[in-house]
């Protein structure tokens, strides 16, 4: 699957209004409810905060992932903000967050939820991709950036 089939550039969020946790998931819960309005933001954020109870998704390196799985999907979607100034997301190098893939699939797709979140974690290794992202000055760039690194990496 391309990122280009499950994230639009309107579900880029450039700077991220939150200052915890919570707020960034509620921001990125909305970016999606936006495009999918079968997805009730209340459970998608209930989902992801259930989720970030059983382990953090803040990967490290100024990355978190957030992520889980709603009935009311029929196929995965992402969205994605950025924190210029960073925030605690629990990560595991108790350093802050700054880019944030929110990633939501349905209900009975185990398989594709963990290819699609291996294939985000994978691009996000690259410091050249993730200061990519910090840089860009506008939604449009940030989007190109990802789906440039992600048909690079599919050789298209």
């Amino acid at each position: 699957m391309k990122f280009s089939d499950i994230i639009t550039e309107d579900s880029i969020i450039p700077e991220l209004a939150a200052r915890d946790k919570e707020g960034v998931l509620e921001e990125l819960a909305q970016a999606i409810c936006n495009h999918a309005p079968s997805v009730d933001k209340s459970d998608l954020v209930r989902v992801l905060l259930e989720r970030e109870k059983l382990g953090s998704t803040g990967i490290g390196e100024g990355v978190a992932i957030p992520h889980g799985k709603i009935n009311t999907l029929s196929q995965p979607m992402i969205s994605f903000g950025r924190s210029k100034r960073g925030l605690d997301f629990d990560s595991m190098d108790a350093q802050p967050a700054y880019l944030f893939f929110l990633l939501v699939a349905p209900e009975n797709s185990a398989g594709l939820h963990l290819k699609t979140l291996a294939k985000i974690a994978k691009i996000l290794k690259s410091r050249a991709f993730r200061k990519k992202l910090m840089e860009a000055k506008t939604r449009e760039e940030i989007y190109e950036a990802i789906i440039k690194t992600d048909e690079e990496e599919n050789g298209v």
